[in-house]
Formats: structure tokens, C-alpha cells, sequence
């Protein structure tokens, strides 16, 4: 899916949304709550022309459970990280996206039953 956000190129977009994503694929995050395919790509696309020139990654290893996964990702302008956050996805058996959960930021730490942050 990160590959789809760091290309311009719409072929290649599209030919990597097709092996990546279901046609029904839902996406939600805090600015955007989407289902298909067509409907991802052309949110895509309108992010990289309001923001250009960022490139998008994970930040660590997925970690699995049953078909979802859950990873940190940021956000780079060059060197500079200028946004965070992690997502929880959901999976075909095939290893295709069905749903990805967005979230912008760090959770805060958290908070023993005393009341102290860990």
C-alpha cells in the first residue's frame, strides 16, 4: 500500500492498487472515510497534490493477529519527519487489504491503575 502513496505515476498506482487492495477496500482515517478501490486512488492522488513531494512509510515491523496486522507509519518531507502515526488492517487469506484504520499521532502512555504513567 505504501508503494501506491510514494508513486506519481497513475499506471503504477493502479497496477499496484490492484495486487494490494480489494475493490471494496474501506479506508478511514481522522480526514477521510472511503470504500473502493477508485475511491483510495483518488484520495491518493489529491493528497500528493495538496502535500507533494512527501514519502510515506512504516516505522516497524507489522505485527500480526489472526488477518490483521497492526504497524507504526510516518510521513516525510527529505530528512524531515513531519508526521506520525499507526493504522490497523485487516486482510484477505490472499493478502489482500480490506480495511486499513488510520490514526494521526502517538497514543499516550499508558496509565497504571495508581494513576502513574508508565
Amino acid at each position: 500500500m505504501f508503494g501506491i502513496w510514494n508513486t506519481t505515476d497513475e499506471s503504477e498506482q493502479r497496477t499496484l492498487a490492484e495486487a494490494a487492495l480489494e475493490h471494496n477496500v474501506h479506508f478511514v482515517d481522522p480526514r477521510h472515510n472511503i470504500i473502493g478501490r477508485e475511491q483510495f486512488l483518488s484520495m491518493v492522488r489529491q493528497t500528493q497534490a495538496e502535500h507533494a513531494g512527501l514519502s510515506y512509510s512504516r516505522s516497524c515491523e507489522p505485527q500480526w493477529q489472526n488477518n490483521h496486522c497492526r504497524y507504526h507509519w510516518s510521513i516525510h518531507s527529505g530528512d524531515q519527519e513531519v508526521m506520525t502515526g499507526f493504522d490497523v488492517t485487516e486482510v484477505t487469506d490472499a493478502g489482500k487489504i480490506v480495511k486499513v484504520i488510520g490514526f494521526f499521532g502517538e497514543l499516550d502512555r499508558p496509565v497504571t491503575a495508581s494513576g502513574q504513567q508508565n
